[in-house]
């Protein structure tokens, strides 16, 4: 069985509260040798589930932080506890954090004042960063291009950008995680990309409970169906599953400094090196 990682997915959400461990067993037994669960809700305690879950939970590992959804809450004293959040040993990112102008929750200015404060968290806490860009990706971009991303980079999540915007996160070094969105029918310039971009710099995720493959979707997302959006991205790159899974695996132990995560299925889970 060849190890996978869901890069992201939301298992702390009410979504998963009455069969989580079915959940974590079918991904199990599906290859997943670790998931990273996004703590990043509207509120401080939301943040707090996802690293109270990793804690549990060994071969769940967790990031931190406010979705550009809910930047216009975020209070001046919730940032010493984010910063203490992320300093925990089971944290491997900050995110996701980002702009999204599809749905506009929160003011334009205030996203992008936000998503500069967590990408300064990224770089005192050397953790990198998890990057939710929706109908934003030039002025994502730019402040990208404004900012020091600091040595760890990051990952742009459940990339939906084309040629133009791809080719900008990876001239910043970043990472491009795909979801169930590969393998949608109406996903032509996403594959594009998928076939584009370079093996070292793909990562997959589930999104869970979010944006279920074929022919899950419209159903609850789980991390076990990670496997349909690797079968996609072989398929795209003409590669063997094998090696489509064995790279990305091994990108997620690099871009989160999973160093200790076991290289096959089955094995022993331990936690990342301390900052």
């Amino acid at each position: 069985m060849v190890p996978i990682i869901d890069s992201h997915c939301h298992l702390d959400f009410d979504d998963f509260a009455q069969d989580l461990p079915a959940v974590l067993e079918r991904a199990r037994q599906a290859g997943l040798v670790a998931m990273i669960c996004i703590g990043s809700g509207s509120d401080l305690p939301t943040a707090e589930r996802a690293a109270n879950l990793a804690a549990r939970e060994p071969d769940i590992f967790a990031a931190i932080g406010i979705h550009p959804h809910d930047a216009a809450k975020i209070e001046d004293d919730w940032w010493p506890a984010l910063d203490k959040l992320a300093r925990s040993p089971r944290v491997v990112g900050v995110g996701e954090t980002g702009l999204d102008y599809f749905y506009d929750h929160s003011p334009r200015d205030k996203q992008a004042e936000v998503f500069r404060r967590f990408l300064a968290l990224s770089r005192s806490t050397r953790r990198p960063f998890i990057c939710h860009v929706r109908d934003a990706h030039e002025d994502a971009l730019a402040i990208l291009h404004a900012e020091s991303l600091g040595e760890t980079g990051g990952v742009v999540h459940c990339f939906s950008g084309n040629l133009d915007h791809a080719r900008g996160y990876l001239d910043l070094g970043l990472d491009l995680s795909f979801s169930g969105i590969l393998t949608f029918k109406n996903a032509d310039e996403v594959r594009r990309v998928a076939a584009f971009a370079p093996l070292q710099s793909i990562l997959v995720e589930t999104d869970a409970p979010y944006l279920a493959p074929m022919p899950h979707r419209g159903k609850r997302n789980e991390p076990a169906f990670v496997v349909k959006t690797l079968e996609a991205l072989a398929l795209v790159r003409g590669i063997p599953f094998s090696r489509a899974a064995e790279a990305t695996t091994e990108n997620a132990r690099r871009r989160f400094a999973l160093t200790d995560v076991a290289v096959s299925a089955g094995g022993t889970i331990l936690a990342p090196p301390a900052a």
